[in-house]
């Protein structure tokens, strides 16, 4: 994917056997746990393209969070903060070639950031 394309969506549940169920028999979804990612389990629409995960609801996460591919998560961030965001979620890494962030644009939306190669 390039900079700028949306490459996963996380939607929060509060049980994830139940919410696995729900959306895959509802879109057809498959939804698995790859190694690695035991706890989180990550679906791919029928399309073999747009994914993304089921992850615990918190009261942090509410609401789905669509993920944006950039070449750089800190670059990102600064230019984030230079227009009037702000840093929802320090950069963390998801694997060794990988990494993601949330940001808040200037009116509280959080946007999720990923840098890097994850292969599941």
């Amino acid at each position: 994917m390039a900079h700028g394309d949306i490459t996963h969506i996380d939607i929060p549940v509060s049980d994830l056997g139940r919410g696995a169920q729900f959306y895959s028999t509802l879109f057809g979804w498959q939804i698995s746990e790859p190694p690695g990612f035991e706890g989180y389990p990550m679906w791919r629409a029928p399309n073999g393209i747009s994914g993304g995960g089921l992850a615990p609801r918190d009261d942090g996460f509410t609401q789905p969070r669509s993920y944006v591919e950039v070449d750089s998560i800190d670059a990102t961030v600064a230019a984030a903060v230079a227009a009037g965001g702000q840093v929802a979620r320090e950069k963390s890494p998801i694997t060794e070639t990988s990494w993601w962030a949330v940001i808040a644009d200037p009116d509280g939306n959080h946007i999720g950031l990923f840098e890097g190669i994850a292969e599941v």
